[in-house]
């Protein structure tokens, strides 16, 4: 059983800060894999669809995409939790669209926010291996809003 972490919130400076990259020799680590285990289980908790590292005080280039139905985004697709380390999005449609989004470290402030419609992104997985992909719609969403966190962006502040 994994544990839950606490989350950040808004006006902390962890969430301000831009996060380091996971450096080569930290990948496929216990350590790496341990926090993975420890985001995906405090994201299911707080009933979230994604989670950066930097929400649970790590100051580190990981998220975890993992739309799917729930109390917070009843019209979520389903989809595999994908954990994405050093996630980079390389490019961006010019479509954009506007749609709801929220925050665990925003908990009670929602808002209508335009993302790219689509997506092409590279990441490692845990073990270290490289993945491209590209993803459309409210994943794409999900990737977008959690690689500001990376930046010390906020939903908020798209606005």
């Amino acid at each position: 059983m994994s544990s839950i972490l606490p989350v950040a919130q808004r006006g902390e400076r962890i969430l301000t800060v831009t996060a380091s990259e996971v450096a080569q020799a930290e990948l496929n680590s216990p350590w790496l894999k341990e926090l993975a285990a420890a985001m995906h289980a405090t994201m299911l908790e707080r009933n979230g669809v994604g989670i950066a590292a930097p929400q649970v005080y790590v100051s580190k280039r990981v998220i975890i995409v993992a739309s799917c139905p729930n109390p917070r985004y009843p019209d979520a697709p389903e989809m595999d939790a994908l954990v994405m380390v050093n996630p980079e999005i390389l490019e961006k449609s010019e479509l954009t669209v506007l749609g709801e989004e929220g925050c665990l470290s925003v908990p009670d402030e929602r808002g209508q926010i335009a993302r790219a419609q689509t997506i092409q992104l590279r990441y490692f997985t845990l073990e270290g291996v490289a993945v491209e992909m590209s993803l459309s719609g409210f994943p794409a969403r999900i990737v977008q809003h959690e690689v500001d966190h990376l930046d010390g962006i906020l939903f908020v502040e798209r606005i």
